[in-house]
C-alpha cells in the first residue's frame, strides 16, 4: 500500500501530465493546421474560441481525475481531502476568471480571456484588426480591474493584446 505522501506525489504527477497533455495538444494542433483556426469538422474557430475550448476539456479531463481520487474508497482520508480542496480551488478559479472576464468585456474589448495560477494572471485581450496594441489608459484600467477584484498585485498581471 502506497504511503500518504506517495499517493499525494502520484497526484501531483498525474495532474502535472493532464497540463502537458493539454500543452502538447495545442502544440500539435498549432503545427497540423497551420494556425490551428480549424476544427475537424470545418467549422472556423478563432483563438479565443479555441482557447475556452482547450481550456475547458483540459478542466473536464482534472475534474475527472479528481472525482475518481475523491470516489476511490482505496485512497486514504488526507488523499481524498486534498483532492477536493483542489477541486474547490479550481472551482474558485474559474469563476474569479469569470467575473474578470466579463468586466474587462465590459470595458469595450470583442473578446478577452483571463487565465490564472496560485500566483500570476494572464488577460488576453482582442484589438483592433491592424494593430497590435492597447492603449496605456485601457492597460490601466484593466489592471485597476485585476487588483481591485482580486489579491493579487499589479506585478503579477500580464496583458496580452492579440490582434483580432
Amino acid at each position: 500500500m502506497l504511503t500518504k505522501k506517495k499517493k499525494i506525489i502520484v497526484l501531483v504527477g498525474m495532474l502535472g501530465l493532464l497540463v502537458i497533455t493539454g500543452v502538447v495538444n495545442v502544440v500539435l494542433n498549432n503545427r497540423i493546421g497551420g494556425n490551428a483556426d480549424y476544427t475537424g469538422g470545418g467549422q472556423q474557430l478563432g483563438f479565443f474560441a479555441e482557447y475556452r475550448a482547450n481550456r475547458t476539456t483540459i478542466r473536464q479531463q482534472t475534474f475527472l481525475e479528481l472525482d475518481a481520487i475523491i470516489a476511490n474508497a482505496n485512497m486514504s482520508e488526507q488523499v481524498r481531502a486534498d483532492a477536493e480542496t483542489t477541486r474547490l480551488a479550481l472551482v474558485q478559479n474559474m469563476e474569479m476568471e469569470l467575473v474578470l472576464e466579463g468586466l474587462i468585456r465590459a470595458m469595450g474589448f470583442g473578446d478577452v480571456v483571463v487565465s490564472s495560477n496560485n500566483q500570476n494572471i494572464n488577460v488576453i485581450v482582442q484589438t483592433d484588426e491592424g494593430t497590435s496594441n492597447i492603449e496605456a489608459f485601457q492597460a490601466a484600467q484593466i489592471l485597476d480591474i485585476i487588483v481591485r477584484e482580486t489579491d493579487r498585485t499589479a506585478q503579477n498581471v500580464r496583458i496580452i493584446p492579440v490582434e483580432g
